[in-house]
């Protein structure tokens, strides 16, 4: 009985292992992890909120909480602060999480603000709606939720949970899938022949493939 307990006890510390990480990559996801959260406070305060609204859809809330929960799981456990920060892992793991940080930052910045009035977190249109095409959006159709993804990676790799991400990537697709299926659907209705030559012209995460 004791030798069951503790193999369960091994299984479930397994569970939430966690692979040795250095200071430098953990400072480099802290610090780009505050200029997201400044730069979407800067895009909630550019949109409009429900003035001229259209419709707005409130099933794109399941996606969201899917989303966020892949997100969530790729940080959850704990930190094995365990690398010496001048160690050629540690400058290494740092050096690939800023640049991580810098796609996400940059992908973010430039899609919201081609998106204008028009940004929302919940998938909506407006009476006074337009179809964005310029920025990011002239390459990928969901730049957003492609940085997202790139902060899933990142906040794993600064965090020492890679194996987290087999669970948190099908996660985030799915909570990507239920937002873009209803976020397309509203762009259908109100653009239609205009929203479907874009589409067919722009892939939605990865230019020119998928």
């Amino acid at each position: 009985m004791a030798e069951r307990h503790r193999g369960q006890g091994e299984r479930q510390m397994s569970f939430v292992h966690s692979s040795p990480v250095g200071l430098p990559g953990l400072a480099a996801m802290a610090i780009g992890f505050v200029i997201f959260l400044l730069s979407l406070m800067v895009a909630r305060r550019g949109a409009v909120k429900d003035a001229g609204q259209q419709r707005k859809s409130r099933r794109s809330l399941v996606g969201i909480v899917v989303q966020g929960c892949g997100i969530g799981f790729a940080g959850f456990g704990p930190i094995n602060v365990g690398l010496d920060p001048l160690s050629p892992f540690a400058i290494g793991q740092a050096v690939l999480i800023t640049l991580l940080m810098a796609m996400v930052i940059g992908l973010f910045v430039t899609s919201a603000r081609a998106l204008g009035q028009n940004w929302s977190l919940v998938a909506r249109t407006r009476s006074d709606h337009s179809l964005v095409t310029t920025g990011p959006f002239a390459h990928v159709r969901h730049p957003i939720y492609v940085a997202l993804f790139l902060f899933m990676i990142a906040m794993a790799v600064a965090f020492g949970h890679p194996l987290h991400l087999l669970a948190s990537v099908p996660l985030y697709i799915i909570g990507t899938w239920l937002r873009i299926a209803e976020e397309e659907r509203l762009l259908r209705d109100m653009f239609g022949e205009v929203y479907d030559r874009y589409a067919a012209r722009v892939r939605r995460f990865v230019p020119g493939i998928f």
